[in-house]
C-alpha cells in the first residue's frame, strides 16, 4: 500500500468517525427533547424536569374519566386547558411609574414569566388618558408553566381567600372559558406583604377547548377547581302539576 492510499484510508476513517459522532449527538438531542426540559445539577449533569402534578393527573385520571363518561373514542376528543391569561390594571402608572415596576415584578413572581405591557389604544380626556400610556399588564401561560401555576393557585392561593365558600359558576362566558376575579395579590405566597405598595386585583381567564360551559366546568372540576354546588331547580307546585296532568 502506498503512502497516498494510507492517507486516503485514514481520511475515510476520520470522516466515518465524525459521521457516527454526529449521528449519536443527534440521537441524544432527540431523546432529550422528547423527555422534556431538564435541570442542571451541581456536578454538571442534566436531569429531566419533573412533570407537573396536574398535567400528569390530566393524562392519567381526567382523560380516562371523561372518555368513559361521554363515550369519547379518542383521547384528543376530550376537552383540555389551552392557556391561562392573567390581566392586571395599572392605570395609576401614568402618575407614578414605580407603581408599574412594582406590579410587573409581583406578577412575574406569581407566574414565573415576565409580563407584557398593555398600552391605551386611544386618548380619553375625561380620564386624563393619552394614547400609548401604560394601563395594564398581561401574562399568557401555556404548557408546563400553566399547569404549575394552576397547581399553586388551587392548592395554595385560593384557600387563603378570606371567607372563601367556593368559585361562582357564573364566571363561564358561554363558550367554555372561565373568568376568575381576585381582589388582592397577597393570597399568593410569592408576594412579600411588607414590600407591597398597594393591594391590587387581577382577572384570570382559563381558556379551554370544550366549546360549552358544562363540559368545561366538568373538566376544571376534575382538575381540582372548588366550584360552588349548582342550585337545585325548584320543584313544581302541586296545583301546577295537577293542571298539567289534567291538560294531558
Amino acid at each position: 500500500m502506498t503512502e497516498k492510499d494510507a492517507n486516503a484510508n485514514e481520511k475515510a476513517a476520520q470522516a466515518k468517525a465524525k459521521a457516527l459522532a454526529a449521528k449519536k449527538a443527534a440521537a441524544e438531542a432527540k431523546a432529550a427533547k422528547s423527555a422534556g426540559p431538564s435541570l442542571a445539577v451541581s456536578d454538571g449533569r442534566e436531569v429531566p424536569h419533573p412533570v407537573p402534578r396536574l398535567k400528569k393527573r390530566y393524562k392519567e385520571e381526567v382523560v380516562p374519566a371523561l372518555m368513559e363518561r361521554h363515550g369519547f373514542k379518542n383521547p384528543f376528543q376530550c376537552p383540555r386547558l389551552v392557556k391561562i391569561v392573567l390581566n392586571v390594571g395599572v392605570s395609576e402608572a401614568r402618575d407614578n411609574i414605580q407603581v408599574l415596576d412594582g406590579a410587573r415584578e409581583e406578577l412575574a413572581l406569581i407566574t414565573g414569566q415576565w409580563p407584557q405591557l398593555r398600552r391605551a389604544h386611544k386618548s380619553i380626556s375625561n380620564f386624563k388618558l393619552r394614547q400609548g400610556m401604560p394601563i395594564g399588564l398581561r401574562v399568557t401561560l401555556r404548557g408546563d408553566r400553566m399547569f404549575e401555576f394552576l397547581d399553586r393557585l388551587i392548592s395554595t392561593a385560593i384557600p387563603r381567600i378570606r371567607d372563601f365558600r367556593g368559585l361562582e359558576p357564573r364566571g363561564f362566558d358561554g363558550t367554555g372559558n372561565f373568568n376568575l376575579g381576585l381582589r388582592e395579590q397577597m393570597i399568593f405566597p410569592e408576594i412579600n406583604v411588607e414590600k407591597t405598595l398597594k393591594q391590587r386585583g387581577m382577572n384570570i381567564t382559563f381558556v379551554t377547548s370544550a366549546g360549552q360551559d358544562e363540559l368545561s366546568r366538568e373538566l376544571l372540576a376534575e382538575l381540582g377547581f372548588p366550584f360552588k354546588a349548582l342550585a337545585a331547580k325548584p320543584a313544581a307546585k302541586p296545583e301546577a302539576a295537577a293542571s298539567a296532568v289534567g291538560r294531558n
